[in-house]
């Protein structure tokens, strides 16, 4: 049972109540909905997780693979879920889905392997001199902060999710880390 309630559509004032409800999916998700017992955080947090999506600089694939990176390693099961049919809707395929789910990101080409490790230090707190010279090399300004933003975004949406103890939505059934 999640920690805190699943806010309903009565719940919050009207303004809110689309924002209970995925983008993609056009049903409510437990992400959300737990998060609207304070609608004005869930609509910062939501205009935020949209700049992530539309402003970053990445591909839909490179961002794709930066939340399955993060969500894998601070192992954050809901998250991971959520975000196998969003990349595999961007091409990312299963064996490249499961080698994220193991923390290997061998089968990437060398620019998305370094793209995945820079992300993992930067939710880490580990980014040295290297690791910047090396994102900076494939990446304007610009993006790379849209990356050091979606890592630390969904570092922190998975951490907002543990803390709350969200269940999967009902007749969901969980993705493992290897969804092949």
């Amino acid at each position: 049972m999640a920690r805190v309630p699943y806010a309903e559509k009565s719940d919050v004032p009207d303004e809110y109540e689309d924002l209970l409800e995925s983008s993609l999916q056009g049903k409510p998700l437990h992400v959300y909905q737990s998060i609207g017992n304070n609608p004005e955080v869930l609509a910062g947090l939501r205009s935020f997780l949209g700049s992530l999506w539309t402003d970053s600089g990445l591909t839909d694939r490179e961002r794709e693979l930066v939340i399955l990176a993060v969500t894998s390693d601070i192992g954050n099961r809901y998250e991971w879920h959520q975000h196998v049919n969003v990349a595999r809707g961007v091409g990312i395929s299963d064996d490249e889905i499961a080698a994220l789910g193991r923390g290997d990101p061998a089968p990437l080409g060398d620019a998305e392997t370094t793209l995945v490790e820079y992300a993992l230090a930067v939710a880490r707190g580990e980014v040295d001199a290297i690791a910047h010279e090396e994102i900076a090399a494939l990446y304007d300004d610009e993006t790379v902060v849209g990356i050091a933003a979606a890592a630390r975004g969904y570092d922190a949406l998975g951490g907002m999710i543990d803390a709350f103890d969200l269940e999967l939505e009902s007749g969901t059934e969980l993705h493992g880390w290897d969804p092949r």
